[in-house]
């Protein structure tokens, strides 16, 4: 079985020019799906290099590791479908998130990150550049590896009109007590 993943994993790699390129590792362990193919997605484009053009292909090699301990947010591991057609009549197969995961947890993430990228004919050697694990195992230790560090995630606190009724509720309070203090005064 390893045997066969060694050789998935270098599938296509001498097609590839590897000259120049650089070699992020993802890590998924707790890391929301969406947020995560985003990134994969800019660096397989080359959108974080100051080269970058869309009609060439500048991306890195991106390695992704630990495929089975992503995260979703909200229902998604129920309410999210995957559709396809196996050509029959009648023949419309669906599977949902959690039983994807199940069975091939590195489709999940090839499927995200492709869609987001272009529909354009650098697609394959795309492709190609992306390497997804199930676990933190993979034969590419040998390379400069570099580790990809996922930028801060900016999370509001509140809605804004949420924020200006806790405020309001807030100054309410203070007052109630600047008026309980000055009764007091006045009845001692």
């Amino acid at each position: 079985m390893a045997n066969l993943s060694v050789k998935k994993a270098m599938a296509g790699i001498k097609r590839i020019n590897l000259e120049g390129l650089r070699w992020r590792v993802f890590d998924c362990k707790e890391q929301v799906l969406g947020r995560l193919a985003s990134q994969i997605s800019v660096v397989l484009q080359g959108k974080d290099k100051p080269t970058y053009a869309p009609n060439r292909d500048d991306g890195d090699m991106c390695i992704v590791l630990n495929a089975k301990d992503i995260c979703v947010t909200g229902r998604k591991m129920t309410d999210k479908v995957y559709r396809w057609h196996t050509g029959y009549v009648g023949h419309l197969k669906e599977r949902t998130l959690k039983d994807q995961m199940a069975k091939d947890p590195t489709e999940v993430i090839r499927k995200a990150v492709f869609r987001m990228l272009p529909k354009n004919r650098l697609q394959d050697d795309r492709d190609r550049k992306l390497r997804i694990f199930p676990g933190s195992e993979h034969p590419f230790k040998d390379r400069p590896l570099e580790n990809f560090v996922m930028p801060p995630r900016k999370v509001r606190e509140m809605r804004p009109r949420v924020r200006r009724a806790m405020i309001r509720a807030q100054k309410k309070v203070e007052q109630n007590d600047a008026v309980k203090q000055e009764v007091e005064k006045e009845l001692n």
